[in-house]
């Protein structure tokens, strides 16, 4: 049994790193925003799928492959950024299509799953981060994997919530902004991916 103070301070934790938007948020919102919440949950799901199979990864002990394969990693990275950027420029380059954007996006369910899918993958920083946070909380005293994937489950719980809710408010934000004025819709949604692509380039293992 994990300690009840330990992982308070564990949830505390996760809820803060996941309460500042990353690269796998700035696609949240900016689909979201641009195809509208259904698309932006479809990220999420991704996402999360996504940082499951990491748990998994870190419970059967792969860490230290992982750490052996960084340069293969660090190239991941630089591709998941190059293809952030490429989809902000794109979207920048958008004629006020938002609205067809959304009618569109109702049969492209999977393809949104797929993008936050590969969106975490291409940032295995993450994978490295659960294999420094997850294992601080780890009693010795009991098995190692069983309590691996109940604090991965926690922070997937957290992450999907607080993932979710960026993605219901940019979703409602767009829509409303849509009345108004598409074009700024589409560059504040560009601009988040851009950014998002030029945070993971940057990012250091």
């Amino acid at each position: 049994m994990i300690d009840l103070t330990n992982y308070l301070i564990y949830v505390a934790a996760c809820v803060a790193v996941v309460a500042v938007p990353g690269p796998t948020v700035t696609v949240i919102i900016a689909n979201s925003m641009r195809y509208g919440t259904r698309a932006g949950l479809m990220n999420v799901a991704g996402t999360q799928v996504g940082i499951l199979s990491m748990i998994v990864i870190l419970a059967v002990g792969f860490t230290a492959v992982v750490e052996a394969m960084g340069q293969v990693f660090d190239w991941l990275r630089l591709i998941g950024a190059a293809y952030l950027i490429w989809l902000g420029v794109k979207l920048w380059r958008a004629r006020g299509e938002l609205a067809a954007g959304r009618a569109a996006s109702n049969g492209s369910a999977r393809k949104f799953f797929i993008q936050g899918f590969l969106v975490i993958w291409s940032n295995p920083k993450a994978l490295l981060f659960f294999g420094a946070l997850i294992p601080q909380f780890i009693d010795p005293a009991q098995p190692a994997w069983i309590q691996t994937v109940v604090l991965g489950m926690t922070f997937i719980v957290i992450a999907t919530v607080l993932d979710s809710t960026y993605g219901l408010i940019a979703g409602r934000t767009g829509l409303l902004m849509a009345k108004g004025n598409l074009r700024l819709v589409e560059r504040v949604g560009g601009t988040c991916l851009i950014g998002g692509g030029i945070w993971m380039a940057l990012a250091r293992r």
